[in-house]
């Protein structure tokens, strides 16, 4: 049982903000019957807390060290569904001294959710994230998200353009970003969708926070990108998806096709164009198991002016679309050029099923692998001189909207571990 409140307690405030979930065909499935422990005679009952003290340990790559409590609440619906968690935290950071932040998730019904996340620490680090969705399960003809960002990390690491770059020229910089983010889609059914996105943001890159490493602007002093830029981004998006729930799938599928473009005569001063793909599909092999695969693919036609932050990135623990693609034994960004391909697969098995904090949660254990390269031209085959890395996932699933993960990856470089809430993909 230790194990799964632990992964629960990432699923409850992880180390970042959840990914924003796109919107889906029909509602989730239901959480497999159980077993429900006896409560204990004294003391705490783990089964019907709605107050927990949780551990928070840091180890993400490039991250550094970072250790603090997360005091979490936590409210069931009549259901015994999770319907909002309360969970702000104190830290502290081996590079950026004492912090703290505040995390509110709350899940008012299958069709909306909201969440806010803000904090800062004692040196260089702020952040805030506010989001809001609706028409997730795709009934009515329209689905909307609107979210606000503003980020301010001084983590990030740049080692060149290409899909051979070496550690040796591995430099820091501080990202400073202001986001704003709209996308209004068409439901023409429950599977089929046509949506609008427009996005503003002004980024800024600063030299870097890390004394041990030099800052990007002294080994790439003309890299596009470095210093402020502005963009409004415009995309397409079209999505068939049929999967049976959009945050804990275990059958259907989603396939998404996109395109847009960023352009100076249109309030940005910087300009490109991109397309692309993405696959995810699940098939239940049986009740407790669940074969996931993913697939994505971003190319970008115009993109000599375009700066570093916006081409195609592998590395790092999830999949966003338009933007970054997993490999989990790296940092996030860790290769970075114009096109990208990249896979990944996993097994989610359900090895045990408990009553935690008025809810039923289900352990999972995940052995994964992720595959993918970026590279300049687009005669190049996605095929070949593939990174790779493998691993094992713990998961904690709070159906149907929470998921907690820790992901521990491998590959010739090493091991990495990550943790945060939601599917990697």
């Amino acid at each position: 049982m230790g194990a799964g409140v632990w992964v629960l307690a990432l699923t409850l405030a992880g180390t970042a903000a959840a990914s924003a979930q796109e919107p889906t065909a029909t509602a989730p499935e239901s959480a497999p019957p159980v077993q429900t422990p006896a409560p204990p005679a004294h003391g705490f009952d783990l089964a019907t807390a709605s107050f927990v003290p949780i551990p928070e340990i840091d180890t993400e790559p490039e991250s550094g060290l970072t250790l603090g409590v997360i005091p979490t609440w936590l409210h069931a619906g009549s259901q015994g569904d999770i319907e909002r968690i309360i969970a702000p935290d104190l830290i502290y950071s081996q590079y950026f001294g004492w912090g703290s932040r505040m995390r509110i998730f709350d899940y008012p019904s299958e069709d909306t959710q909201w969440s806010a996340v803000g904090g800062l620490k004692e040196r260089v680090e702020r952040e805030f994230d506010a989001r809001y969705l609706t028409g997730l399960t795709r009934v009515d003809p329209f689905s909307w998200s609107i979210e606000a960002i503003y980020d301010r990390s001084g983590i990030p690491r740049f080692f060149g353009l290409g899909n051979n770059t070496s550690y040796r020229d591995q430099t820091n910089y501080v990202d400073n970003q202001e986001l704003l983010d709209v996308s209004v889609g068409r439901n023409f059914t429950q599977a089929l969708q046509l949506a609008y996105r427009i996005r503003a943001r002004s980024v800024d890159i600063l030299p870097g926070a890390l004394h041990r490493l030099p800052s990007i602007q002294a080994l790439f002093p003309k890299l596009v990108g470095v210093g402020s830029e502005h963009e409004l981004e415009q995309t397409l998006m079209l999505t068939r998806d049929t999967r049976d729930s959009p945050i804990i799938p275990q059958s259907g599928a989603r396939y998404i096709v996109y395109g847009g473009f960023v352009s100076g005569a249109l309030a940005s001063s910087v300009s490109y164009t991109f397309l692309g793909a993405e696959a995810r599909c699940y098939f239940q092999l049986s009740e407790q198991m669940t074969l996931a695969w993913h697939a994505a693919a971003r190319y970008m036609p115009s993109a000599g002016d375009a700066p570093f932050w916006a081409l195609s990135s592998l590395g790092g623990d999830i999949s966003v679309i338009n933007e970054r693609e997993p490999l989990r034994s790296y940092g996030p960004d860790r290769y970075i050029d114009r096109d990208l391909f990249a896979s990944s697969a996993e097994l989610r098995t359900r090895v045990a099923n408990l009553k935690a904090f008025d809810t039923d949660v289900g352990l999972e254990l995940t052995p994964f692998v992720d595959t993918g390269k970026v590279f300049a031209s687009t005669g190049t085959s996605p095929f070949s001189q593939l990174h790779t890395a493998g691993g094992l996932g713990v998961r904690g699933v709070a159906s149907p909207f929470v998921v907690g993960y820790v992901d521990i990856g491998y590959s010739r470089h090493g091991p990495a571990v990550f943790s945060g809430i939601n599917y990697p993909f």
